[in-house]
């Protein structure tokens, strides 16, 4: 892939409102979108998401009734409701110093300044009493990720914030998990139907969005 064939794939992505029910992603393009998302960055590496596939139909109709009935819930081929953690503890920090010193092969001990770091911002500094809010801003690293990675396999996606976070806990059985709803992605294939396939892309130029210092 060169830089023409990223921009082309970037071009004809949108925002998809109709999707097209019987176009269905395939099994090894699916993984791969899940695969993104594992691979997303994030701050220190922590990883504060979980993500929910919604595969049931019963499901997906009862979130769109808390997603103002926004068709993409139920039409697209596969939905995903982004998670995030509600607060962090000490206990998480350890449990991530562990596996990363168990996937590298090393003592934890060699770790101990990264955890110090971790701990003196998330925990014991100044941001720890807005964790929730930083794995939000987390959250939407992972879901540009995977809506490019979805763009450049010519996979149509659109980003939902209107729904309603509670209900979607209450649904999908979040409450006391320790993660709440932060959005959804819906994955498919545009309907013929959909009029925005057509319209221009509207961006700001680079000469109103770019500054040289």
């Amino acid at each position: 892939m060169d830089s023409s064939m990223l921009l082309e794939s970037l071009n004809w992505r949108y925002a998809v409102k109709r999707f097209d029910p019987s176009k269905k992603i395939s099994d090894s393009d699916f993984e791969a979108l899940e695969e993104s998302l594992r691979l997303a960055p994030s701050s220190y590496g922590l990883q504060p998401w979980k993500f929910v596939v919604v595969k049931s139909p019963e499901v997906r109709e009862q979130l769109k009734s808390v997603s103002f009935n926004q068709p993409q819930v139920v039409e697209a081929s596969h939905y995903i409701v982004m998670t995030v953690k509600d607060r962090l503890s000490l206990e998480d920090v350890d449990h991530y110093i562990q596996f990363v010193a168990s996937e590298r092969g090393i003592d934890a001990s060699v770790l101990a300044g990264f955890k110090k770091s971790i701990v003196g911002d998330m925990i014991e500094g100044p941001r720890a009493a807005m964790v929730n809010y930083w794995a939000t801003h987390q959250i939407y690293i992972a879901m540009g990720f995977v809506m490019e990675a979805a763009a450049l396999l010519k996979i149509d996606s659109c980003p939902l914030e209107g729904l309603i976070p509670a209900e979607y806990d209450r649904i999908l059985g979040l409450e006391g998990t320790g993660f709440r709803t932060a959005a959804a992605v819906a994955f498919g294939y545009r309907s013929a139907d959909c009029k925005l396939q057509s319209a221009k892309k509207i961006r700001y130029s680079k000469e109103d969005v770019f500054s040289y210092v």
